[in-house]
């Protein structure tokens, strides 16, 4: 569906389950989560996506190496709501052995591009703990700015937005 240099992005299927659990059931790499995941919690991640790429008609989407066609985590976009107002957030998790290679901000930037060329977004969000310095430097890579804190699933996050009219922008 979307394509990088490295990556290829495609909607998410039952057999990605084991791929993603070894994401999201990894304490490290969820420790800005309330916890990390079961196996039986990435069906459910998987399920999740299947009903919001019906729904919505866009959602997280598995991201493989092109090399090898290898699942190395997920990008994608999800429709949230946050304290009352409906926004487009651009949302990535990455196997911690791929961490600190680009592979978070390249993806992250291609659907950024499509939300506002394909689905009209005037803007898109990232939802990042205030701790997660690493996700914020994939955000402020991809032009996206710290606006305010907001408390979203009970915790606090600063809301990075990145809006359609400074998308040509670096």
């Amino acid at each position: 569906m979307i394509e990088t240099e490295r990556l290829l992005l495609r909607e998410l299927t039952l057999g990605d389950v084991e791929a993603i659990s070894a994401i999201i059931g990894d304490a490290e790499t969820m420790k800005y989560y309330p916890r990390s995941f079961s196996r039986a919690d990435a069906m459910e991640w998987v399920n999740r996506n299947l009903e919001r790429y019906r729904r919505d008609g866009f959602s997280l989407y598995a991201v493989m190496l092109k090399t090898n066609n290898e699942v190395i985590g997920d990008c994608g976009l999800i429709r949230q709501d946050v304290e009352g107002e409906s926004m487009i957030e651009v949302a990535y998790h990455f196997r911690r052995d791929c961490w600190g290679r680009g592979f978070a901000t390249e993806p992250a930037k291609a659907c950024m591009a499509y939300a506002f060329q394909h689905l009209a977004a005037s803007e898109v969000v990232s939802l990042i703990r205030p701790e997660n310095m690493p996700s914020r430097r994939v955000a402020e890579r991809n032009g996206m700015k710290a606006e305010r804190q907001v408390i979203f699933h009970d915790m606090p996050h600063l809301l990075y937005a990145r809006r359609r009219e400074n998308y040509g922008e670096a």
